[in-house]
């Protein structure tokens, strides 16, 4: 049976674990050839440890797996420049581009008035400005190949509603559905179509860890159990978080033939999130 991205090329960043390799690994399935990036180090101002270019091979080791080609570049979203030649090399060894996903990101907490420059400065050059490099650098390669594609940036359920203790975040993530919202304006007239996903809690890194048991907790040292109650709590299904895989799904989705007429869309993946 012929996969529903065969024949095709996606460029996905932040793609070294988490959601990231879940969508390379998903989109491969349906027979996608893959352009991962990652960077691969630690954000001084991220309160748990990011990915390693161990994590990135690790990606390309499953994704070649499947049969399908797979070009790797350690790059940092905030870096133009870097990124841009990351898709360049991968498009150049790949031949076209048709699919991308702009998920790399971080999270970090702390009440709007008691954060750093730093803090503040990374988050929105990363979950927002690299998000913009993302598509700047992949737009006129979609162009190029005059067949249409599809772009789905990763946005969150902060993008949709308010959060304390994360304003630099939510900022960011708001940001996210106003440039998601532009592009499909701007590109659809060339059949290219621009949504967003918006994710709920999803088991990772970025929310395993003790930063967030303690926020969602309300307490220093909560447990893992205590944050999955917490979480459960303001879902309507009764699930604590959802997995990277169900992300990857609605990626597919968008990306796919199947979503042929659908552009400018926030879609929600969030276990009932926004009716609590």
């Amino acid at each position: 049976m012929t996969g529903r991205l065969e024949g095709k090329v996606a460029f996905i960043t932040g793609a070294a674990r988490g959601q990231g390799r879940s969508h390379a690994i998903r989109l491969a399935q349906e027979g996608a050839d893959i352009i991962a990036v990652d960077i691969a180090h630690q954000v001084e101002t991220v309160p748990y440890p990011m990915a390693t270019p161990e994590d990135l091979a690790e990606t390309a080791k499953q994704v070649e797996a499947l049969d399908r080609r797979i070009v790797t570049a350690e790059a940092d979203v905030r870096d133009f420049d870097a990124l841009k030649a990351a898709v360049d090399e991968g498009v150049s060894q790949l031949g076209r581009l048709d699919i991308v996903a702009a998920n790399a990101g971080i999270a970090s907490f702390g009440a709007a008035v008691d954060l750093t420059e730093q803090e503040w400065d990374d988050m929105i050059d990363i979950n927002l400005k690299g998000v913009w490099h993302t598509t700047k650098a992949a737009i006129p390669h979609i162009r190029a190949g005059g067949r249409g594609g599809s772009i789905v940036l990763t946005s969150s359920e902060a993008g949709l509603r308010g959060y304390a203790s994360a304003g630099h975040y939510v900022s960011a993530k708001h940001g996210v559905v106003g440039l998601m919202r532009t592009l499909a304006m701007e590109l659809g007239p060339e059949s290219i179509r621009v949504n967003s996903v918006h994710p709920t809690q999803v088991d990772t890194a970025m929310i395993q860890n003790q930063g967030v048991y303690d926020l969602f907790a309300g307490k220093e040292g909560a447990t893992k159990e205590e944050f999955a109650a917490a979480s459960e709590a303001v879902v309507l299904l009764p699930i604590p978080w959802v997995e990277a895989v169900d992300i990857s799904n609605a990626v597919l989705f968008l990306a796919s033939d199947e979503a042929r007429y659908i552009t400018g869309v926030t879609l929600p993946v969030d276990a009932g999130n926004m009716l609590v």
